[in-house]
């Protein structure tokens, strides 16, 4: 098959789940002998169409910051839906597979699947619903709202990346719409072969010299500024605490400020982005992970944590798919998104090795549910009944 994935960040470029999710699948695709293209903003030097990891990669306008002020830009995403429609149309696929947001690049891809006659997928890593009033104000979050159930009813292809998105969507279509669930995954092998990292991993205990590890990006909605008042609160029994927060963004100045107001500067590293070797080292050699995100389409770095044995604490909250995935007090909490409550799920496991070291073994025995490749059997099953 020739197959097309489209979406405006492309890995490694930008690091992301949905960005790890493309690129997975599509050197797995590739591997297996398909034909596999991506088309994206053309984040890398030199020529518009390059060939990476067996699959090409489509340019299809220059770069652009994909966030302004920690929203997503909106002229960004129009830029690269107009600018998809050329690329698109100069080749025929025997399937597209758009990731529904920032949802423009949708009516493009829908355009060229009518004229080209060719099946389209549509991949929705997260439905918002009434959360654009949230994020946008009434007026502008209607408009939102008006365009995402535009793109669910021109949709006839759909896959959720969990069952917490499959719920909103058909909220969206109608609970009478066939929509498939492919969950993002993980490669065990790989995690498997990474050490952990850090200064003085080899000689901690077990290599955990972090007890608490945040990753993601620095926006409003990740709300690392609460973890960062639970390591305030945690410091009072757990002196010596260390948490780190790896990834940037628009907040990362004003997290830092909160930990010299909060007295916890020493007690948090802010590592930036890092390479995903270097992020799979980083969370092997701590001991929970925080996930307190408000939205959340399904939560990647909470498997890639299970993967490398750390249990979670995420948050109960209407828009985060990721408490779907932890069953609370097995595999790590599901709390109120309060500084006490996540210093509360936390210190449970630190506090106690036996109870963490269950946690830790059923965290894994989960992700071992995630493998890549099992997802991949699911997507080619999928794909082969894919309507025009």
């Amino acid at each position: 098959m020739k197959i097309a994935f489209v979406y405006d960040a492309v890995y490694p470029w930008v690091k992301g789940g949905a960005e790890i999710r493309i690129h997975e699948l599509g050197k797995q695709l590739s591997s297996e002998g398909h034909n596999v293209h991506l088309f994206g903003i053309k984040w890398w030097e030199g020529e518009d169409v390059i060939r990476h990891e067996n699959m090409t990669l489509h340019g299809v306008c220059q770069a652009r910051e994909l966030y302004v002020d920690g929203r997503r830009s909106i002229p960004e995403a129009l830029v690269f839906a107009a600018k998809l429609f050329s690329p698109l149309m100069k080749e025929k696929f025997d399937l597209i597979d758009v990731s529904v947001f920032p949802y423009f690049s949708c009516f493009t891809v829908k355009a060229v699947s009518f004229l080209k006659k060719t099946p389209a997928v549509f991949t929705w890593h997260e439905v918002w619903g009434d959360y654009w009033y949230e994020y946008l104000g009434k007026t502008k979050g209607l408009l939102g709202l008006l365009i995402e159930k535009t793109v669910a009813r021109i949709s006839k292809n759909d896959i959720a990346v969990s069952e917490w998105t499959k719920d909103r969507l058909e909220a969206l279509k109608g609970t009478n719409s066939k929509i498939a669930v492919l969950p993002n995954g993980v490669d065990l092998k790989l995690i498997s072969e990474i050490k952990p990292a850090g200064k003085g991993a080899s000689e901690a205990p077990g290599g955990k010299i972090y007890d608490v590890i945040f990753a993601g990006r620095l926006i409003k909605e990740k709300n690392v500024d609460v973890l960062i008042k639970a390591v305030s609160l945690l410091k009072e029994d757990f002196p010596e605490i260390c948490c780190c927060v790896v990834g940037d963004g628009p907040e990362r100045k004003a997290l830092e400020k909160l930990t010299r107001e909060l007295g916890v500067r020493e007690n948090v590293i802010f590592e930036g982005f890092q390479e995903y070797r270097a992020l799979i080292g980083k969370i092997k050699a701590s001991k929970v992970l925080v996930l307190p995100s408000s939205r959340e389409g399904f939560g990647m770095v909470l498997i890639e944590a299970f993967a490398c044995g750390v249990p979670v604490v995420t948050v109960k909250q209407k828009y985060n798919a990721a408490q779907g995935l932890v069953e609370d007090g097995v595999d790590g909490f599901v709390v109120r998104l309060e500084g006490r409550e996540i210093a509360g799920g936390v210190g449970k496991i630190l506090e106690n090795e036996n109870y963490y070291e269950k946690m830790a073994a059923s965290a894994y025995k989960k992700a071992e549910k995630y493998e890549w490749e099992k997802v991949f059997e699911q997507l080619l099953l999928q794909y082969m009944e894919i309507e025009i």
